[in-house]
């Protein structure tokens, strides 16, 4: 099961490629379109900034594999800017995919970014949670949060300093995540399991 992971600069993938060999799949780090398009499961992740990250994707055509997979529902995994990045308008500026509809604000929170092991909520059922406790913790990082327009698509929330966040979504082949699943231990690799699993075979 070939697992492509964009590759756009922003961070080490080292611990996402272990998780997904861990799990018997064959993850390949990638900046090449093609190769993203036909794999059987694309993964955007990602730590930085949405305005370079979505000036990358399209500068390397990868946004246009992305809409290509999207649009006959074949899975993609958006993780923590990955998430965002299905979505629009961010307000550090830049726009992501609007595969999602929705926008992407800072976090209010006294303090950022919000970094560290937080329960996660469960919303709604999902194929790819079926082995996730409501309750469980995940590992998070970040200091932005994405606000859907159709709540329908929310998966799980996260509360933090006093207030709750969206920290999973899911429409068609679209799955994306707040948290750091390959990070998060025993609970994210039954995570990333379930999406080889129920999402991808």
């Amino acid at each position: 099961m070939k697992v492509a992971i964009m590759d756009l600069g922003l961070g080490n993938l080292r611990s996402l490629e272990a998780a997904f060999l861990r799990l018997g799949a064959l993850p390949v780090p990638t900046a090449d379109a093609v190769e993203l398009e036909r794999a059987d499961l694309a993964v955007l992740p990602g730590v930085g900034a949405m305005a370079w990250a979505s000036e990358a994707l399209s500068r390397l055509g990868l946004d246009q594999a992305i809409f290509a997979r999207a649009a006959v529902g074949r899975p993609v995994l958006g993780i923590c800017l990955g998430m965002q990045l299905l979505f629009g308008e961010g307000s550090e500026g830049g726009h992501g995919l609007g595969l999602l509809g929705g926008t992407v604000p800072r976090l209010q929170a006294p303090r950022l970014p919000h970094m560290g092991w937080n329960q996660v909520h469960l919303r709604r059922s999902h194929p790819a949670f079926r082995r996730v406790a409501d309750g469980e913790h995940f590992y998070f990082t970040h200091s932005y949060h994405v606000v859907p327009d159709a709540t329908e698509t929310v998966l799980a929330t996260t509360d933090y300093a006093g207030g709750a966040f969206v920290a999973a979504v899911a429409q068609g082949g679209l799955l994306g995540v707040q948290f750091h699943p390959e990070r998060s231990g025993d609970a994210g690799l039954r995570l990333l399991a379930d999406i080889l699993e129920v999402m991808v075979a």
